[in-house]
């Protein structure tokens, strides 16, 4: 799946581990954020794969967003091939199919939270810190910070953050609803694949319907999510992995999902 300089690929099972490798900080350029949704297409069409987890490489940094440097000079050209850039790859992260689930092991900041922002599921090290503090330096979040974040943790908190450029602590990123579980980062990785791997007991096509449905109730009116919602669940009764997952049920037995 080509080079692994910037972003680098595990298959655990049936979880892929990303893992951001661009040190010292593990920031965002072109090629990692163009690297991270050719990986992503390419995980939605392996038929063996249903999570996958992001991390960042080494002790201190989950990742520190994107590289300043890349903007000091007002080039409109390079700031749009990146919010481009980042547009793709994030929007890619967040249609994945199956579950994705962010360990958060350090410093999130910037296009690093928003890549969280851009999982399923986030999980955080004791010791990680986050924050948005683009307009600190005159820019803003552009990879879904001031569209996501408010969904998660209301209007007020997602102003804080951005506005104010707060820092969260772990901790009270768990108090607001902006990761689901804080622990030792020794146990980071193990608990955030743990969680894949659940997922990836489920039907797979299952979990891909389900997962759209819940994310398009952020913009669709209820009783049309409703509709949608009964629409999805007699489609699946077209599927063999309905058959099979009711009479495994039956028959007090693991399913054999074949994602058709």
């Amino acid at each position: 799946m080509g080079e692994p300089s910037v972003i680098d690929y595990q298959k655990q099972g049936r979880v892929a581990l990303l893992t951001m490798n661009n040190p010292p900080a593990n920031t965002w350029t072109v090629d990692s954020l163009n690297r991270l949704a050719a990986l992503v297409d390419e995980l939605n069409g392996d038929g063996d794969i249903r999570s996958l987890v992001l991390t960042g490489e080494g002790e201190k940094f989950f990742c520190a967003g994107a590289e300043l440097s890349l903007f000091a000079d007002g080039d409109k050209g390079k700031a749009h091939a990146m919010a481009q850039a980042f547009g793709r790859a994030f929007e890619a992260l967040s249609e994945f199919r199956g579950l994705s689930v962010a360990a958060i092991n350090g410093y999130a900041m910037g296009g690093g939270l928003e890549a969280a922002l851009a999982c399923d599921l986030r999980i955080a090290a004791e010791r990680a810190v986050m924050g948005l503090p683009e307009a600190r330096v005159g820019l803003l979040p552009c990879a879904g910070g001031t569209q996501l974040l408010p969904h998660l943790v209301g209007e007020a908190w997602a102003k804080r953050l951005i506005l104010c450029g707060e820092r969260l602590k772990a901790e009270q990123a768990l108090h607001i609803g902006l990761v689901e579980e804080v622990m030792p980062k020794s146990e980071l990785l193990a608990r955030a694949m743990a969680l894949a791997d659940s997922a990836g007991r489920q039907s797979p096509g299952s979990v891909a319907v389900c997962k759209t449905l819940i994310q398009s109730a952020r913009q669709r009116p209820l009783n049309e999510g409703r509709v949608r919602e009964r629409d999805a669940f007699m489609a699946l009764f077209d599927t063999e992995d309905q058959r099979e997952g009711v009479n495994a049920f039956l028959e007090k037995r693991e399913p054999t999902w074949r994602n058709r």
